[in-house]
């Protein structure tokens, strides 16, 4: 489903995020996680894409399985990093010809492995670029691909001047993006403040909220070095705190956190939550049952 449709049909969309699986083992077990939130009836589900590509062909397949097999709406991650003009053609063609309507469009990481690797031999130098290339590109769909772009409420790492951060999201707006799901927050005002900026920036797309549940203390350390500049409020560390390291304690902590962000971001009208489940289906099935419901229907999305 094209994402302009799933807009116009869910009133509050409800997705899910996923990162290909490294072998095939970890792929059947990430495929029942799938199969078990979909139960939930997900608006979709995304799934990530690997610095330079490294999981190009892996992120392509679990697309078009999640699509064929689930019958969900799936949007792979494409990134600028390590690509060529014909690269991403190549990327998009295929994506085009298995019926794949949508693309999240991201600057992207640079790799850590490769010592060599230049930026300037990027063929798409910003997110922007890339998301006005994939508008230009011909699909089957007359509306071409639907595009997303990231948003960052607590400010991008590789920008810390909070208005020129502003100035290039929406440049990506401005080149077609259709909607901006953010990086993951665990304090709502910092995505209130990051909504109403994007109001006085003229910036007009649906915003989509991304909340990443803590399901332990190891998962809280490698989030903290994977999304750098997330800030955690001193309220959550102190009922982490309390836990002493008992993992079963912390995974409650964190699922009721953002039980509550969710609760409150639902009573602030938000256009979407993004769930970033890293492939386990456990504690985004408890928060919705936290919530009192057993779908994403139920939660506003229909």
């Amino acid at each position: 489903m094209h994402i302009q449709d799933v807009f116009q049909r869910h009133s509050t969309t409800f997705s899910f995020e996923f990162f290909p699986p490294k072998s095939e083992e970890a792929a059947e077990a990430l495929y029942q996680s799938i199969a078990e939130l979909k139960t939930l009836k997900p608006s979709f589900v995304s799934v990530t894409y690997g610095a330079g590509g490294s999981t190009r062909q892996r992120t392509h397949d679990l697309v078009i399985r999640v699509r064929k097999e689930l019958d969900v709406t799936a949007v792979p991650h494409l990134t600028c990093v390590c690509h060529s003009e014909q690269d991403i053609q190549d990327i998009l063609m295929r994506y085009a010809d298995e019926g794949v309507t949508n693309i999240l469009a991201l600057g992207g990481d640079p790799p850590r492995d490769l010592e060599k690797y230049n930026k300037a031999d990027d063929a798409f130098q910003h997110a922007a670029d890339l998301v006005s290339y994939i508008r230009k590109f011909p699909h089957p769909d007359s509306r071409g691909f639907g595009v997303g772009v990231a948003g960052f409420p607590e400010g991008h790492p590789a920008t810390p001047n909070r208005l020129l951060e502003m100035d290039y999201l929406k440049a990506k707006c401005d080149a077609g993006a259709d909607y901006i799901v953010t990086q993951l927050f665990f304090n709502n005002a910092d995505f209130y403040d990051f909504r109403e900026r994007c109001e006085l920036a003229g910036i007009t797309a649906p915003i989509i909220a991304g909340i990443m549940p803590i399901t332990s203390g190891k998962g809280m350390k490698r989030m903290a070095e994977l999304a750098a500049g997330s800030r955690y409020p001193a309220k959550l560390l102190r009922a982490i705190d309390r836990c002493g390291g008992d993992e079963e304690a912390v995974k409650r902590v964190g699922t009721h956190w953002a039980t509550e962000q969710c609760r409150d971001l639902l009573d602030h009208k938000v256009r979407g939550i993004h769930f970033y489940t890293l492939n386990q289906s456990g504690a985004t099935r408890e928060i919705y049952a936290n919530l009192g419901v057993s779908d994403s229907v139920a939660l506003g999305g229909g």
